[in-house]
């Protein structure tokens, strides 16, 4: 399916509950591990945030994890993630260098991640969603690990929305 070009204004498309920007997509993708890098978007709906990362950055390697994978119209089969429930963790988590969580429903889901995989090789998690809901998420990100977290302001993201970024601490 092909992609709408996106413009320096955050706008929103009818397959995504984020608004996207051609200026969003290059600040994440400066926060994101080297490229090549597996970045895993946890919640991940239709694709199309996810489709518009990976052509915005060829070279990372972008999968989605969603509860009902039938949803999904912009990834490939082979880059689609499974789970149970909005409670429920992907075990694929633990190879991924960069976790993405998408307008998550609950904290507890964070907290999961964290206590099953963070063991792993993930270097960088990053949480977007509205403003208003970060005060319920923002102590997820107090894992032990990782360093505090960095609040990305002007990031080309609607004004009522925000990018939480924390990364692995460098022993």
């Amino acid at each position: 399916m092909a992609l709408p070009m996106l413009s320096s204004t955050p706008r929103h498309h009818p397959d995504c509950c984020l608004s996207l920007s051609a200026t969003f997509l290059s600040k994440l993708d400066v926060l994101l591990p080297a490229h090549g890098c597996l970045a895993l978007s946890i919640g991940s709906g239709s694709g199309f945030f996810e489709a518009q990362l990976q052509a915005h950055d060829p070279a990372l390697h972008v999968e989605g994890v969603e509860v009902n994978s039938s949803i999904n119209k912009y990834l490939p089969e082979e880059a689609t993630w499974e789970v149970g429930g909005t409670w429920d963790i992907c075990p694929r988590a633990k190879a991924a260098q960069a976790w993405i969580f998408v307008y998550p429903r609950e904290p507890g889901l964070i907290k999961r991640y964290f206590d099953a995989h963070a063991d792993g090789e993930v270097t960088v998690v990053v949480w977007l969603g509205p403003r208003l809901d970060w005060e319920d998420f923002q102590d997820c990100f107090k894992f032990p690990a990782f360093a505090p977290v960095e609040i990305i302001e002007d990031c080309g993201l609607a004004p009522y929305e925000m990018m939480a970024v924390t990364r692995r601490k460098v022993e």
